[in-house]
């Protein structure tokens, strides 16, 4: 990724590190920081991934920072309900946020990541948040410059 990328990771991070201190979910947190990359409505997609944090409804399964990601791989793709035949290309650019996502933390499921059971926020939280947040928008970019 170019220098330019990189000054764009670190405002994309820093915006959903802000939103994290403001009592966004993880999955808020990243899906809201890269709604704008995909044209997608911040308060939409704040509404539906409000049920994902702390591992889907608190209950520590796949981690919320991921979740946000992967929803965020179906609005960068989706040709929408007209023409439902993209599913295949979404699945391999989620397929890619997990790989990538599970290389740094080794696993994907909050309690294990976390350590933990307990709902609430941790340090490895903003850490998960940043990784997806840097994941999401370097798949939509690399998608962007295959596509020019």
């Amino acid at each position: 990724m170019s220098s330019e990328h990189d000054a764009i990771f670190t405002q994309l991070v820093e915006r959903a590190l802000a939103l994290h201190a403001r009592n966004f979910n993880c999955a808020q947190c990243v899906a809201c920081t890269l709604a704008p990359l995909v044209e997608a409505s911040e308060d939409s997609t704040f509404r539906l991934m409000e049920g994902f944090g702390s591992g889907m409804g608190c209950k520590s399964e796949t981690c919320g920072a991921l979740s946000g990601a992967v929803a965020i791989m179906g609005a960068a793709n989706s040709y929408g309900p007209a023409n439902p035949t993209s599913k295949q290309d979404t699945y391999e650019l989620a397929a890619e946020c997990v790989r990538r996502f599970r290389d740094i933390h080794k696993a994907t499921e909050c309690r294990t990541i976390r350590g933990t059971d307990q709902p609430g926020p941790l340090p490895i939280c903003d850490d998960c948040i940043t990784d997806c947040v840097r994941i999401g928008a370097e798949i939509i970019f690399e998608r962007q410059a295959k596509s020019e």
